[in-house]
């Protein structure tokens, strides 16, 4: 499926307030396990699973533009879900996210 022909359907997961920077969040969304940052009053949303070593990128620590996996040290950036340091070699899914005054959306 190309983008253009993608339909994202925009689940509510907060609002602003909920998402504090240095604190990531975990949501489950139709069963898409999902990491929400704040960072510089940005909001980003990955797969929350890292795909080398299966842990919680929501516990992981958030610096430069990229989450560190807190099991093995591998790196991915917080905008696109590509991998910045190995031992990932396949990326994570970044998920498009909005706000609206203050409600938070995923697009999945």
């Amino acid at each position: 499926m190309t983008s253009e022909t993608q339909v994202l359907h925009w689940h509510v997961i907060g609002e602003l307030a909920d998402f504090i920077e240095g604190q990531p969040v975990r949501r489950v969304i139709d069963g898409h396990e999902i990491a929400i940052f704040r960072v510089d009053d940005n909001l980003y949303a990955l797969g929350d699973r890292c795909t080398h070593g299966d842990a919680s990128l929501s516990e992981g620590w958030v610096e430069d533009g990229c989450v560190e996996c807190p099991l093995h040290q591998a790196k991915f950036n917080l905008a696109t879900g590509a991998v910045e340091r190995r031992p990932a070699k396949v990326p994570v899914r970044a998920y498009p996210i909005r706000s609206e005054g203050d409600v938070v959306s995923v697009g999945i």
